[in-house]
């Protein structure tokens, strides 16, 4: 069963995004926290990240860089996703090494 990890700081957006998921068939692992979850993503190995934009610790920005440096982590896709429509910040994301970009209802 393919493995997700989704992390967002709202924890409605956080159990919908895990619901649907589950339902589909997946293998969800949640998080509220940004800090020290590259550690939880290193140990879990997921087959897809889904990242908010913005978190209150560490931006998924940031941790977007942390994982496309660490070898191990650097090859899973990771979709931003954001309450933020503004293509310029779709285009950074991507440019930063998103694989793709989500807009929250």
């Amino acid at each position: 069963m393919p493995k997700v990890m989704v992390v967002d700081d709202e924890p409605f957006i956080l159990m919908m995004i895990e619901d649907k998921l589950k339902k589909a068939g997946f293998d969800v692992i949640t998080s509220r926290q940004s800090k020290g979850v590259t550690d939880v993503i290193r140990s879990e190995n997921p087959d897809l990240i889904i990242l908010d934009w913005m978190m209150p610790e560490v931006s998924g920005i940031e941790i977007l860089d942390q994982i496309r440096a660490t070898p191990q982590l650097h090859h899973i896709p990771v979709v931003i996703l954001t309450a933020v429509g503004d293509a310029r910040i779709k285009q950074k994301a991507l440019e930063l090494g998103a694989t793709d970009f989500l807009t929250k209802p």
